[in-house]
C-alpha cells in the first residue's frame, strides 16, 4: 500500500477525531495517551497507529469512560474494549471511526468488512441515515481544511455509489404504481456531487414511482424533452457546489420559465447551496427541502 497518510499534524488529529488539540495536548501530558515524534523545530507529528488509538480514545470516552481510566488500560486492550461496547451500544460511532480509517489508508478491505458487518442489523436506508450521511458531512470540512486529498474523498465517495447502484438494482426490475409521478433527477450545469441525489432515487424507486435518473451536470435547456413524455413531471436537484448562491434566483426563474408551464410540472431541491436561501419569493411550483427524509415524506 504504497499512498497511507502515515503522518498526521495535531490540527489534522483535531479534524479527524473532533478531540480539541489543546485537549489532546493536556492527555500526552497527564496521561501519556500518545507519544508524537518533534520536528526540529519542535512541531509534534502523529503516526498512523497515534491516530488509530485516538479514533479509539474517542469512542470510549464518548461512550462513558473516563480518561483517566482509559489511561490505565493496556495499549492491546484499548481495541478490545471499543469491539465490547461496539457490540452493545451505539455502532454508529464505531463505523464512522472504521470507514475514516478504511479512507485514510485507502482500504478497501476495511470498508466492505465495516459495511457487511453493519448489514447484520441495519437496511440499507438505516446505514445511509445513520453512517453515511454524518462521514460524508465530516469529510466535506475535513477536505475543506486540508486534513484529506481529493483522493481520500473520491474513494470514500466511490465505495458509497457502489452500494447505492447495487441496492437500487435490485429494484429496477420492479413495475411502477399503475398511476405514477415521473421524478426526473438531475445535477445542474458543473455540478458533481451526485451521491444524495443517487440516494433519493433509490429511495423513489424502493416506493414504487417510475424515476429516470439523468446524473451530473445536465444542462437545464435538455430537460425540455422529458415534458413531452409524461403527463406529470417531478424535477429533483441538488445543489451542493453550484449554481453560485447569487445565480440560484436567476436559475430559478429561467426554470421556472422554460419547464414549468403545466401546474402539475414541479422542481424539488436540496443541498447546501440552499441552506440560507430566501424561499419567500420563489415560484410556487418549486419547493426547497432540507433534507432527504422531508423531501421524501412529503410526497
Amino acid at each position: 500500500m504504497n499512498n497511507i497518510k502515515v503522518n498526521f499534524s495535531i490540527k489534522d488529529l483535531e479534524n479527524l477525531t473532533g478531540i480539541k488539540a489543546h485537549t489532546i495536548r493536556i492527555w500526552e501530558k497527564r496521561y501519556n495517551l500518545l507519544s508524537p515524534n518533534r520536528s526540529d523545530t519542535n512541531i509534534r507529528n502523529y503516526s498512523l497507529t497515534s491516530f488509530q488509538k485516538l479514533l479509539n480514545i474517542s469512542y470510549l470516552n464518548n461512550n462513558g469512560l473516563k480518561i483517566s481510566k482509559i489511561a490505565k488500560l493496556k495499549e492491546d486492550e484499548i481495541p478490545v474494549k471499543v469491539r465490547e461496547i461496539a457490540s452493545r451500544a451505539k455502532v454508529e460511532d464505531h463505523a464512522i471511526n472504521a470507514l475514516k480509517m478504511a479512507m485514510i489508508n485507502f482500504d478497501q478491505v476495511l470498508f466492505y468488512s465495516t459495511y457487511n458487518n453493519l448489514l447484520e442489523n441495519k437496511t440499507f436506508t438505516e446505514i445511509f441515515y445513520s453512517v453515511f450521511l454524518p462521514l460524508l458531512n465530516e469529510i466535506g470540512l475535513l477536505w475543506q481544511t486540508n486534513t484529506i486529498t481529493p483522493a481520500h474523498e473520491h474513494f470514500l465517495s466511490v465505495h458509497m455509489k457502489q452500494k447505492i447502484l447495487l441496492n437500487t438494482e435490485r429494484l429496477q426490475l420492479l413495475e411502477p404504481k399503475p398511476v405514477s409521478k415521473t421524478f426526473v433527477l438531475f445535477l445542474p450545469d458543473d455540478e458533481i456531487h451526485d451521491i444524495g441525489l443517487l440516494f433519493v432515487n433509490y429511495l423513489l424507486r424502493s416506493k414504487g414511482y417510475h424515476t429516470i435518473f439523468l446524473g451530473e451536470s445536465v444542462p437545464m435547456e435538455s430537460l425540455t424533452d422529458l415534458l413531452g413524455f409524461f403527463d406529470e413531471v417531478n424535477f429533483v436537484s441538488y445543489f451542493t457546489v453550484y449554481p453560485k448562491v447569487e445565480d440560484i434566483p436567476g436559475y430559478l426563474e429561467k426554470f421556472k420559465n422554460l419547464l414549468l408551464e403545466k401546474e402539475n410540472t414541479k422542481l424539488l431541491l436540496l443541498g447546501k447551496k440552499l441552506t440560507d436561501f430566501e424561499v419567500e419569493n420563489i415560484p410556487k411550483q418549486i419547493s426547497i427541502f432540507n433534507s432527504i427524509e422531508n423531501l421524501v415524506k412529503d410526497l
